[in-house]
């Protein structure tokens, strides 16, 4: 079939991704551009050898300091790019891993998964670094990895800084009910496209949309598109299992450090809401309530909340986020 003389020069004008079908990846993520470098970290662990890929950024005026980013579960080292930015720009150098079992790291098909295990590997990325002393920055689920790795390594974590931690609340022990891994795994291979845009919108970004968060939702469903979807869907069942059996809120008055909480009230996470009871669902992953909870369990804690932002405030509102990271780095704090 040809086409009309009269529609080549529109579809030329159309930009390439407008004909392009949509793009899928394997199982690291492959093709997928990072604002940085990556490299790999190659290790053994539980009997298998292992490859986590980070950026390590090294600032072009540095102010001696180090600060570690830490992805959510639905979210890349790639989504902390401007926030690499703005502490680069500052002096810092800043270290961003992809945990095993996502994005551009390894994807095992046996593993336990725990917190303390992903701070291990963590731990040994960092000591080959050379990084003894640092920041922990950690969003989402990365706030339950750092909140780990903070109490694993108190001598290491100078400042912990937590962005929309989930895990501020037992929801097993609240009532709702344990999806198991084998549910999980069958509702993770009915993601797509569609599904992550609708669950962003509502959660992540207080039902605002910016055509910008396309390419967060593109990264995600990608690879649940892409020919390691079945290895991509178990790991993502695994470590929903681990956010959802190893609460960390029990153990934040042990923190140690002084620790900042930057807190959209807009956000509603909650994981198994929807296997929840209908009069426990209005009750959870109710942040302008979490975040103050929190901060009044953490010893030593400062609370900034954007209440008109979601889950990912570091996306939704940058220039508001940052303004607040950045005043609260630049002032000395007992311990630091």
């Amino acid at each position: 079939m040809k086409l009309l003389p009269t529609l080549v020069p529109a579809l030329a004008m159309l930009p390439f991704a407008a004909l392009a079908a949509p793009a899928t990846y394997d199982a690291e993520l492959s093709g997928f551009a990072y604002p940085h470098p990556v490299e790999h970290f190659t290790f053994t662990s539980q009997g298998q050898p292992l490859q986590m890929a980070y950026m390590d950024v090294k600032p072009a005026k540095p102010n001696g300091q180090t600060v570690m980013l830490m992805h959510g579960k639905n979210f890349c080292g790639a989504t902390w790019e401007q926030t690499i930015t703005t502490l680069s720009d500052a002096g810092y150098r800043v270290v961003v891993p992809d945990q095993i079992g996502f994005c551009k790291s390894s994807k095992p098909q046996h593993y336990q998964f725990s917190f303390q295990q992903l701070a291990a590997n963590t731990h040994a990325l960092l000591e080959k670094l050379n990084v003894q002393k640092l920041t922990v920055m950690g969003h989402s689920m990365g706030g339950m990895l750092s909140t780990r790795y903070a109490l694993m390594y108190p001598q290491q974590v100078e400042q912990l800084v937590l962005v929309n931690p989930i895990g501020l609340e037992d929801w097993k022990a609240l009532g709702v009910p344990y999806p198991g891994i084998d549910a999980a795994y069958q509702g993770e291979l009915k993601t797509d496209a569609d599904s992550i845009r609708a669950y962003q919108r509502s959660t992540y970004y207080a039902n605002h949309w910016k055509p910008e968060y396309d390419r967060w939702v593109n990264m995600q469903a990608g690879m649940y598109a892409g020919p390691d979807k079945q290895k991509v869907a178990w790991d993502q069942a695994l470590t929903t299992d681990m956010v959802f059996t190893q609460p960390v809120v029990y153990e934040f008055p042990h923190l140690k450090m002084p620790t900042l909480l930057l807190i959209g009230g807009k956000d509603n996470t909650a994981i198994g809401k929807a296997l929840a009871p209908a009069e426990l669902k209005p009750k959870l992953g109710r942040y302008e309530e979490l975040g103050k909870r929190t901060a009044a369990a953490i010893p030593q804690s400062t609370l900034v909340e954007f209440p008109e932002l979601g889950h990912s405030p570091q996306i939704q509102d940058p220039a508001a986020f940052h303004q607040a990271l950045m005043k609260w780095l630049s002032t000395p704090h007992n311990g630091a």
